[in-house]
């Protein structure tokens, strides 16, 4: 069994119901917050660990806001270098 321990934190979304105003950002640990249009706000950012994400779900939890979904988010995945030229047969130049 895997302990899950990366060292790259893990990017997460809550959405919670309503929107926040921008300085709920605080009590989230400076994470982005973008309003749906569907009343919700989505609370976005990277997470470095289990702990962490447990502690935004208590502040969620403390404050009274409805909790609609937790989602981990793939990272965009880095561009692949550029490959070299080729010629018209498809030999590398």
């Amino acid at each position: 069994m895997s302990t899950g321990q990366d060292h790259e934190p893990g990017l997460y979304e809550i959405r919670v119901r309503g929107h926040l105003e921008s300085r709920w950002a605080a009590w989230f640990d400076g994470m982005t917050l973008t309003h749906g249009s569907d009343g919700t706000t989505d609370i976005r950012g990277p997470v470095v660990d289990q702990t962490a994400l447990h502690g935004l779900l208590h502040t969620v939890r403390d404050t009274g806001l409805p909790l609609v979904s937790v989602t981990q988010v793939e990272r965009p995945r880095a561009a692949a270098p550029p490959s070299e030229p080729r010629s018209a047969r498809g030999e590398a130049r």
